[in-house]
């Protein structure tokens, strides 16, 4: 089960959208395939705010993910952990990549699952970014 939780009025998106994708791409895990995680949507403000405060850096970022084994994933813990949003971030990503904001969200909740499985594109060696490709083709984003 996949919860949505809306913290930012900027934009109006389809949350039924995002939660359906998001429930695909773990089915697409056999790992974490009945597993369940929370997607917030927050404002730059808010996404910045928790970036100094949980990676130390002043800055806004497009998505933050926290593994609810903060440690290292842990197949027996139901829940994944909590992905966060930047919309209005994803706003400016999507305009410079050429993608409508519906793909792009759904780019970063599917990165945002990859960290909520352990995988760090910062230090695997391209293990994560192998893997985001080809679900990305698999989930036509």
């Amino acid at each position: 089960m996949l919860e949505i939780v809306n913290n930012q009025r900027k934009l109006k998106l389809e949350w039924k959208t995002f939660q359906e994708f998001a429930e695909r791409a773990i089915i697409l895990i056999p790992e974490i395939e009945h597993k369940s995680a929370t997607i917030a949507f927050v404002s730059d403000r808010k996404i910045r705010e928790l970036n100094v405060n949980f990676r130390g850096v002043n800055s806004t970022t497009d998505v933050l993910s926290f593994p609810f084994a903060a440690d290292e994933f842990d197949l027996e813990t139901d829940y994944l952990g909590d992905i966060i949003i930047s919309v209005e971030q994803a706003e400016r990503q999507a305009r410079e990549n050429d993608l409508t904001l519906e793909n792009e969200i759904k780019q970063l909740i599917l990165h945002g699952i990859l960290h909520l499985c352990g995988y760090d594109h910062e230090t695997d060696s391209g293990e994560m970014n192998t893997l985001e490709l080809r679900l990305r083709k698999k989930l036509n984003i």
